[in-house]
Protein backbone atom coordinates (compact mmCIF):
# COMPACT_ATOMS: atom_id res chain seq x y z
CA UNK A 1 0.00 0.00 0.00
CA UNK A 2 1.45 3.78 -0.79
CA UNK A 3 0.29 5.28 2.35
CA UNK A 4 1.56 8.81 1.37
CA UNK A 5 -0.49 9.93 -0.29
CA UNK A 6 -2.86 9.54 3.37
CA UNK A 7 -0.51 10.87 5.20
CA UNK A 8 -0.35 14.21 3.15
CA UNK A 9 -4.17 14.27 2.86
CA UNK A 10 -4.46 14.35 6.63
CA UNK A 11 -2.25 16.81 6.67
CA UNK A 12 -3.98 19.01 4.75
CA UNK A 13 -7.23 18.98 6.65
CA UNK A 14 -9.04 16.37 4.11
CA UNK A 15 -10.94 13.57 5.26
CA UNK A 16 -10.61 10.06 4.97
CA UNK A 17 -12.98 7.38 3.78
CA UNK A 18 -13.88 4.45 6.01
CA UNK A 19 -12.32 2.44 3.44
CA UNK A 20 -9.05 4.00 3.19
CA UNK A 21 -9.12 4.23 6.69
CA UNK A 22 -9.37 0.19 6.71
CA UNK A 23 -6.95 -0.42 4.15
CA UNK A 24 -4.11 1.36 6.08
CA UNK A 25 -4.93 -0.08 9.41
CA UNK A 26 -4.86 -3.85 7.74
CA UNK A 27 -1.61 -2.63 5.89
CA UNK A 28 0.06 -1.58 8.91
CA UNK A 29 -1.22 -4.69 11.00
CA UNK A 30 0.15 -6.76 7.93
CA UNK A 31 3.89 -4.89 8.73
CA UNK A 32 3.61 -3.18 4.87
CA UNK A 33 3.64 0.24 6.68
CA UNK A 34 6.50 1.22 8.30
CA UNK A 35 6.20 2.96 12.01
CA UNK A 36 7.81 6.30 10.60
CA UNK A 37 5.04 6.80 8.53
CA UNK A 38 2.53 5.90 10.78
CA UNK A 39 4.09 8.06 13.51
CA UNK A 40 3.74 10.77 10.62
CA UNK A 41 0.11 10.00 9.84
CA UNK A 42 -0.58 10.24 13.85
CA UNK A 43 0.85 13.45 14.14
CA UNK A 44 -1.34 14.85 11.25
CA UNK A 45 -4.14 13.36 13.41
CA UNK A 46 -3.11 14.66 16.57
CA UNK A 47 -3.16 18.22 14.38
CA UNK A 48 -6.02 18.21 11.99
CA UNK A 49 -8.35 15.72 14.35
CA UNK A 50 -11.12 13.42 12.89
CA UNK A 51 -14.38 13.32 12.20
CA UNK A 52 -16.82 11.53 14.32
CA UNK A 53 -17.04 9.37 11.01
CA UNK A 54 -13.41 8.77 10.71
CA UNK A 55 -13.23 8.03 14.49
CA UNK A 56 -15.53 5.06 13.97
CA UNK A 57 -14.00 3.91 11.17
CA UNK A 58 -10.56 4.00 12.76
CA UNK A 59 -11.92 2.50 16.25
CA UNK A 60 -14.06 -0.42 13.94
CA UNK A 61 -10.39 -1.02 12.08
CA UNK A 62 -8.54 -1.50 14.86
CA UNK A 63 -10.97 -3.70 16.65
CA UNK A 64 -11.23 -6.04 13.29
CA UNK A 65 -7.75 -6.33 13.20
CA UNK A 66 -7.24 -9.22 15.50
CA UNK A 67 -9.64 -11.45 17.25
CA UNK A 68 -12.72 -10.51 18.78
CA UNK A 69 -13.97 -12.19 22.05
CA UNK A 70 -17.20 -14.88 22.34
CA UNK A 71 -18.99 -15.68 25.19
CA UNK A 72 -21.63 -18.33 25.89
CA UNK A 73 -25.03 -17.16 26.78
CA UNK A 74 -24.71 -16.51 30.10
CA UNK A 75 -27.74 -14.26 32.50
CA UNK A 76 -24.38 -12.10 33.60
CA UNK A 77 -23.93 -8.83 31.79
CA UNK A 78 -20.24 -8.49 30.29
CA UNK A 79 -19.09 -5.32 31.42
CA UNK A 80 -15.67 -3.09 31.84
CA UNK A 81 -13.72 0.14 33.27
CA UNK A 82 -11.41 2.11 31.80
CA UNK A 83 -9.98 5.24 32.61
CA UNK A 84 -7.73 7.72 30.46
CA UNK A 85 -4.61 7.31 32.88
CA UNK A 86 -3.59 9.25 36.49
CA UNK A 87 -0.88 9.09 38.74
CA UNK A 88 -1.73 6.62 41.21
CA UNK A 89 -4.74 5.36 39.32
CA UNK A 90 -5.35 1.66 40.31
CA UNK A 91 -8.74 1.33 40.12
CA UNK A 92 -8.70 -1.40 37.87
CA UNK A 93 -7.19 -3.72 40.51
CA UNK A 94 -9.91 -4.25 43.38
CA UNK A 95 -12.56 -3.19 40.61
CA UNK A 96 -12.25 -6.20 38.36
CA UNK A 97 -12.57 -8.91 41.33
CA UNK A 98 -15.30 -6.76 43.12
CA UNK A 99 -17.63 -7.19 39.83
CA UNK A 100 -17.19 -10.17 39.69
CA UNK A 101 -18.55 -10.66 43.35
CA UNK A 102 -21.73 -8.55 42.24
CA UNK A 103 -22.86 -11.06 39.51
CA UNK A 104 -20.79 -9.71 36.49
CA UNK A 105 -18.54 -11.13 33.82
CA UNK A 106 -15.30 -8.72 33.33
CA UNK A 107 -12.81 -9.59 30.43
CA UNK A 108 -10.47 -6.98 31.33
CA UNK A 109 -7.68 -5.92 28.48
CA UNK A 110 -6.05 -3.52 29.67
CA UNK A 111 -2.97 -1.53 28.77
CA UNK A 112 0.95 -0.62 29.63
CA UNK A 113 2.40 2.69 31.01
CA UNK A 114 1.90 5.19 28.67
CA UNK A 115 3.87 8.79 29.59
CA UNK A 116 3.90 9.62 33.46
CA UNK A 117 1.04 7.06 34.05
CA UNK A 118 0.90 4.25 35.21
CA UNK A 119 0.01 0.81 33.34
CA UNK A 120 -2.65 -1.98 34.90
CA UNK A 121 -0.89 -4.50 33.26
CA UNK A 122 2.71 -3.37 34.69
CA UNK A 123 1.35 -3.57 38.19
CA UNK A 124 -0.63 -6.67 37.31
CA UNK A 125 3.13 -8.16 36.70
CA UNK A 126 4.75 -6.54 39.72
CA UNK A 127 3.01 -9.75 41.54
CA UNK A 128 5.54 -12.67 41.65
CA UNK A 129 4.89 -14.97 38.22
CA UNK A 130 1.70 -13.61 37.51
CA UNK A 131 1.22 -13.47 33.70
CA UNK A 132 -1.25 -11.17 31.97
CA UNK A 133 -0.79 -12.60 28.37
CA UNK A 134 -4.01 -14.52 27.70
CA UNK A 135 -5.04 -16.37 24.96
CA UNK A 136 -8.31 -15.62 23.53
CA UNK A 137 -9.47 -19.27 24.91
CA UNK A 138 -7.93 -19.09 28.03
CA UNK A 139 -9.50 -15.13 28.97
CA UNK A 140 -12.97 -16.44 27.91
CA UNK A 141 -13.08 -19.81 29.68
CA UNK A 142 -11.54 -17.79 33.01
CA UNK A 143 -13.75 -15.27 32.75
CA UNK A 144 -16.34 -18.09 32.22
CA UNK A 145 -15.09 -19.81 35.67
CA UNK A 146 -13.98 -16.90 38.00
CA UNK A 147 -16.28 -14.16 36.43
CA UNK A 148 -12.61 -12.16 35.77
CA UNK A 149 -9.91 -11.88 33.66
CA UNK A 150 -6.81 -9.19 33.60
CA UNK A 151 -5.11 -9.23 30.43
CA UNK A 152 -3.46 -7.84 27.67
CA UNK A 153 -3.16 -7.20 23.71
CA UNK A 154 -1.98 -10.33 21.96
CA UNK A 155 -0.32 -10.33 18.62
CA UNK A 156 -3.88 -12.25 17.50
CA UNK A 157 -6.12 -9.58 19.33
CA UNK A 158 -6.27 -6.09 18.55
CA UNK A 159 -3.04 -5.72 17.60
CA UNK A 160 -3.44 -2.75 15.70
CA UNK A 161 -3.55 -0.66 19.08
CA UNK A 162 -1.10 -2.41 20.12
CA UNK A 163 1.36 -1.61 17.99
CA UNK A 164 -0.05 2.17 17.57
CA UNK A 165 -0.19 2.50 21.13
CA UNK A 166 3.36 2.25 21.92
CA UNK A 167 4.04 4.43 19.07
CA UNK A 168 1.85 7.03 20.40
CA UNK A 169 3.77 7.03 23.98
CA UNK A 170 6.98 8.29 22.15
CA UNK A 171 6.12 10.57 19.46
CA UNK A 172 3.93 12.91 21.41
CA UNK A 173 0.95 12.13 20.12
CA UNK A 174 -1.05 10.85 23.48
CA UNK A 175 -3.62 13.65 24.10
CA UNK A 176 -5.19 13.42 20.70
CA UNK A 177 -8.60 12.86 21.64
CA UNK A 178 -9.79 10.77 18.19
CA UNK A 179 -6.59 8.56 18.83
CA UNK A 180 -7.51 8.04 22.56
CA UNK A 181 -11.33 6.95 21.88
CA UNK A 182 -10.24 4.67 19.09
CA UNK A 183 -7.77 3.12 21.00
CA UNK A 184 -10.25 2.77 24.03
CA UNK A 185 -13.28 1.35 22.49
CA UNK A 186 -10.89 -0.97 19.92
CA UNK A 187 -10.18 -3.01 22.80
CA UNK A 188 -13.42 -2.39 24.50
CA UNK A 189 -15.72 -3.43 21.90
CA UNK A 190 -13.38 -6.31 21.24
CA UNK A 191 -14.62 -7.53 24.59
CA UNK A 192 -18.08 -7.56 23.63
CA UNK A 193 -19.60 -5.92 25.87
CA UNK A 194 -23.34 -5.20 27.63
CA UNK A 195 -21.92 -2.29 29.60
CA UNK A 196 -18.68 0.17 30.31
CA UNK A 197 -18.10 2.84 32.76
CA UNK A 198 -15.15 5.43 31.55
CA UNK A 199 -12.80 7.38 34.50
CA UNK A 200 -12.06 10.39 32.33
CA UNK A 201 -9.33 12.33 34.26
CA UNK A 202 -8.80 15.96 33.66
CA UNK A 203 -5.74 17.90 35.70
CA UNK A 204 -2.10 18.32 35.71
CA UNK A 205 -0.98 14.83 35.42
CA UNK A 206 -3.61 14.05 33.10
CA UNK A 207 -3.82 13.90 29.24
CA UNK A 208 -6.97 16.07 29.31
CA UNK A 209 -5.48 19.35 31.09
CA UNK A 210 -8.60 20.84 31.40
CA UNK A 211 -12.59 19.45 32.38
CA UNK A 212 -13.41 21.36 29.01
CA UNK A 213 -11.39 18.97 27.46
CA UNK A 214 -12.12 15.85 29.30
CA UNK A 215 -15.59 16.44 29.17
CA UNK A 216 -15.03 16.93 25.43
CA UNK A 217 -13.07 13.48 25.23
CA UNK A 218 -15.97 11.70 27.40
CA UNK A 219 -18.59 12.61 25.07
CA UNK A 220 -16.39 11.39 21.85
CA UNK A 221 -16.69 7.95 24.01
CA UNK A 222 -20.09 8.18 25.06
CA UNK A 223 -21.47 8.85 22.03
CA UNK A 224 -19.53 6.52 19.46
CA UNK A 225 -19.72 3.55 22.21
CA UNK A 226 -23.70 3.75 22.13
CA UNK A 227 -23.48 4.20 18.60
CA UNK A 228 -21.69 0.48 18.62
CA UNK A 229 -24.88 -0.96 21.40
CA UNK A 230 -22.68 -0.73 24.39
CA UNK A 231 -24.50 1.49 27.03
CA UNK A 232 -21.58 3.62 28.41
CA UNK A 233 -21.13 6.50 30.91
CA UNK A 234 -18.14 8.39 31.78
CA UNK A 235 -16.98 9.91 35.37
CA UNK A 236 -15.05 12.94 35.36
CA UNK A 237 -12.43 12.99 37.87
CA UNK A 238 -9.58 15.43 39.37
CA UNK A 239 -5.95 14.22 38.50
CA UNK A 240 -4.24 17.20 39.95
CA UNK A 241 -3.55 15.03 42.90
CA UNK A 242 -2.38 11.69 42.90
CA UNK A 243 -5.12 8.89 43.68
CA UNK A 244 -4.01 7.49 46.81
CA UNK A 245 -1.38 7.81 48.47
CA UNK A 246 0.98 5.41 46.71
CA UNK A 247 2.27 5.67 42.63
CA UNK A 248 4.48 3.02 41.83
CA UNK A 249 3.84 -0.62 40.05
CA UNK A 250 4.00 -2.59 43.45
CA UNK A 251 3.69 -0.25 45.86
CA UNK A 252 -0.11 0.61 44.24
CA UNK A 253 -0.76 -3.39 44.11
CA UNK A 254 -0.38 -2.78 47.92
CA UNK A 255 -2.36 -0.18 48.73
CA UNK A 256 -5.15 -2.32 46.46
CA UNK A 257 -5.02 -5.00 48.46
CA UNK A 258 -5.48 -2.81 51.24
CA UNK A 259 -8.51 -1.51 49.77
CA UNK A 260 -9.82 -4.94 49.35
CA UNK A 261 -9.10 -5.70 53.08
CA UNK A 262 -11.75 -2.38 53.47
CA UNK A 263 -8.67 -0.33 54.31
CA UNK A 264 -6.44 2.19 52.67
CA UNK A 265 -7.16 5.85 51.45
CA UNK A 266 -10.60 7.20 50.64
CA UNK A 267 -10.86 8.44 47.29
CA UNK A 268 -9.24 5.46 46.01
CA UNK A 269 -12.06 3.31 47.61
CA UNK A 270 -14.72 6.01 46.96
CA UNK A 271 -13.65 5.85 43.30
CA UNK A 272 -14.10 2.07 43.22
CA UNK A 273 -17.45 2.02 44.89
CA UNK A 274 -18.61 4.25 42.30
CA UNK A 275 -17.32 2.47 38.88
CA UNK A 276 -19.34 -0.29 40.35
CA UNK A 277 -22.39 1.37 41.51
CA UNK A 278 -22.52 3.08 37.73
CA UNK A 279 -22.18 -0.33 36.22
CA UNK A 280 -24.84 -2.13 38.14
CA UNK A 281 -26.87 0.83 37.96
CA UNK A 282 -26.33 0.14 34.11
CA UNK A 283 -27.40 -2.76 33.77
CA UNK A 284 -29.86 -3.87 36.36
CA UNK A 285 -33.11 -2.12 35.67
CA UNK A 286 -35.33 -0.62 38.88
CA UNK A 287 -31.80 -0.30 41.16
CA UNK A 288 -31.02 3.31 41.95
CA UNK A 289 -27.19 4.74 42.90
CA UNK A 290 -28.00 4.26 46.49
CA UNK A 291 -28.46 0.87 46.21
CA UNK A 292 -26.17 0.02 44.10
CA UNK A 293 -23.45 2.00 46.14
CA UNK A 294 -24.25 -0.52 49.26
CA UNK A 295 -24.02 -3.45 47.29
CA UNK A 296 -20.56 -3.12 46.26
CA UNK A 297 -19.53 -1.35 49.74
CA UNK A 298 -20.57 -4.87 51.08
CA UNK A 299 -18.76 -6.93 48.46
CA UNK A 300 -15.42 -4.76 50.17
CA UNK A 301 -16.68 -5.38 53.38
CA UNK A 302 -17.68 -8.86 53.38
CA UNK A 303 -14.01 -9.77 52.26
CA UNK A 304 -15.75 -11.37 49.21
CA UNK A 305 -13.82 -9.23 46.70
CA UNK A 306 -10.10 -10.17 48.41
CA UNK A 307 -10.61 -13.77 47.90
CA UNK A 308 -11.95 -13.21 44.50
CA UNK A 309 -8.60 -11.13 44.33
CA UNK A 310 -6.65 -13.93 45.28
CA UNK A 311 -8.26 -16.47 43.08
CA UNK A 312 -7.79 -14.11 39.78
CA UNK A 313 -4.02 -13.56 40.66
CA UNK A 314 -3.50 -17.62 41.08
CA UNK A 315 -5.32 -18.61 38.24
CA UNK A 316 -2.89 -16.20 36.34
CA UNK A 317 -0.27 -18.06 37.50
CA UNK A 318 1.03 -16.14 40.29
CA UNK A 319 3.44 -17.66 43.45
CA UNK A 320 0.76 -17.14 46.18
CA UNK A 321 3.08 -17.75 48.84
CA UNK A 322 5.42 -15.43 47.39
CA UNK A 323 3.35 -12.29 47.14
CA UNK A 324 1.95 -13.20 50.34
CA UNK A 325 5.53 -12.69 51.49
CA UNK A 326 5.91 -9.76 49.40
CA UNK A 327 3.26 -8.08 51.07
CA UNK A 328 4.56 -8.42 54.48
CA UNK A 329 7.42 -6.30 53.31
CA UNK A 330 7.69 -2.93 54.62
CA UNK A 331 9.35 -2.20 50.96
CA UNK A 332 10.52 -4.34 47.86
CA UNK A 333 12.89 -1.31 46.67
CA UNK A 334 16.81 -1.17 47.71
CA UNK A 335 16.55 2.38 49.19
CA UNK A 336 13.58 4.19 51.46
CA UNK A 337 14.22 8.10 52.22
CA UNK A 338 11.76 9.92 53.54
CA UNK A 339 10.43 13.41 53.17
CA UNK A 340 9.27 15.47 55.85
CA UNK A 341 7.92 19.34 56.43
CA UNK A 342 10.00 21.84 57.07
CA UNK A 343 6.79 24.10 58.38
CA UNK A 344 3.47 23.73 59.78
CA UNK A 345 0.31 24.50 58.58
CA UNK A 346 -2.36 22.60 56.20
CA UNK A 347 -0.92 20.58 52.92
CA UNK A 348 -2.86 22.92 50.04
CA UNK A 349 -1.37 20.99 46.98
CA UNK A 350 0.36 17.95 45.97
CA UNK A 351 1.06 18.33 42.74
CA UNK A 352 0.82 14.78 40.23
CA UNK A 353 2.87 15.61 37.17
CA UNK A 354 5.51 16.03 39.16
CA UNK A 355 5.25 12.83 41.56
CA UNK A 356 4.72 11.42 37.87
CA UNK A 357 7.46 12.61 36.59
CA UNK A 358 9.55 11.17 39.71
CA UNK A 359 8.14 8.26 39.17
CA UNK A 360 8.82 7.81 35.77
CA UNK A 361 12.37 8.93 36.55
CA UNK A 362 13.11 6.19 39.30
CA UNK A 363 12.52 3.78 36.69
CA UNK A 364 8.84 3.19 37.56
CA UNK A 365 7.88 4.35 33.48
CA UNK A 366 8.74 4.12 30.51
CA UNK A 367 10.98 6.29 28.55
CA UNK A 368 10.60 4.78 25.08
CA UNK A 369 8.33 1.56 24.56
CA UNK A 370 10.56 -1.15 24.44
CA UNK A 371 12.04 0.53 28.50
CA UNK A 372 12.23 -2.08 31.26
CA UNK A 373 10.03 -1.22 34.03
CA UNK A 374 11.22 -1.59 37.66
CA UNK A 375 8.22 -3.10 39.15
CA UNK A 376 9.52 -2.15 43.14
CA UNK A 377 10.27 1.55 43.06
CA UNK A 378 7.96 4.80 43.72
CA UNK A 379 6.48 7.01 46.24
CA UNK A 380 4.10 6.25 49.19
CA UNK A 381 2.88 7.59 52.35
CA UNK A 382 1.90 10.59 50.18
CA UNK A 383 0.57 13.36 52.53
CA UNK A 384 -3.05 14.37 50.98
CA UNK A 385 -4.62 18.23 50.75
CA UNK A 386 -6.10 18.89 53.40
CA UNK A 387 -3.81 17.41 56.04
CA UNK A 388 -2.61 19.04 58.99
CA UNK A 389 1.43 18.95 59.07
CA UNK A 390 4.03 19.67 62.01
CA UNK A 391 7.41 20.16 61.35
CA UNK A 392 9.07 16.75 60.42
CA UNK A 393 5.86 15.64 59.74
CA UNK A 394 5.73 12.71 57.21
CA UNK A 395 5.14 14.01 53.81
CA UNK A 396 6.30 11.20 51.25
CA UNK A 397 8.51 7.83 51.09
CA UNK A 398 10.26 7.35 47.99
CA UNK A 399 11.76 4.19 47.26
CA UNK A 400 14.50 3.50 44.63
CA UNK A 401 17.22 1.02 43.31
CA UNK A 402 20.19 3.53 44.42
CA UNK A 403 20.89 6.26 47.44
CA UNK A 404 21.84 9.00 44.57
CA UNK A 405 18.36 8.03 42.83
CA UNK A 406 16.35 8.26 46.35
CA UNK A 407 18.29 11.87 47.12
CA UNK A 408 17.50 13.55 43.72
CA UNK A 409 13.86 12.52 43.59
CA UNK A 410 13.69 13.57 47.47
CA UNK A 411 14.63 16.90 46.13
CA UNK A 412 11.87 17.10 43.16
CA UNK A 413 9.52 15.95 45.23
CA UNK A 414 9.55 18.67 47.80
CA UNK A 415 8.37 20.98 45.23
CA UNK A 416 5.15 18.89 44.55
CA UNK A 417 4.12 20.19 47.72
CA UNK A 418 2.20 23.68 48.56
CA UNK A 419 0.82 24.89 52.02
CA UNK A 420 -1.56 27.03 53.66
CA UNK A 421 -2.25 28.86 56.93
CA UNK A 422 -6.14 27.63 56.78
CA UNK A 423 -7.16 23.69 55.75
CA UNK A 424 -8.42 24.50 51.98
CA UNK A 425 -11.61 23.78 50.45
CA UNK A 426 -10.98 20.66 49.13
CA UNK A 427 -13.15 19.44 45.11
CA UNK A 428 -14.92 16.27 44.72
CA UNK A 429 -13.20 13.52 43.68
CA UNK A 430 -16.01 12.69 40.90
CA UNK A 431 -16.67 16.41 39.30
CA UNK A 432 -19.28 15.21 36.41
CA UNK A 433 -21.52 12.06 34.90
CA UNK A 434 -21.90 12.14 31.45
CA UNK A 435 -24.86 9.35 29.56
CA UNK A 436 -26.11 9.15 26.52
Amino acid sequence: MNFLPLIERKRDGSPLTAAQIQDAIRAYTAGQIPDYQMSAFLMAVFFRGMSREETAALTLAMRDSGEVLKFPDDPRPIVDKHSTGGVGDKVSLPLAPLLACLGFRVPMISGRGLGITGGTLDKLESIPGLTTQLDRARLVAQVQRLGVAMGGQTATMIPADKKIYALRDVTGTVPSIPLITASILSKKLAESLHALIMDVKFGTAAFMQTREAARELARSIVTLAHDCGVNTRALLTDMNTPLGRAAGNWLEVKESVACLEGKGPEDLRQLVVECAAHLAAQTMSGFDLAITRRAAVLGLESGDALRKWEELIVAQGADLAAYRAKLKLDHAAPVVLELVSDREGFVSKVDSRIVGEIVRDLGGGRMMKDSAINPDVGIDSLAKPGESMQRKSLLARVHAATQAEAEAALLRLRTAFEFSEKAPQLPPLVHEVISA
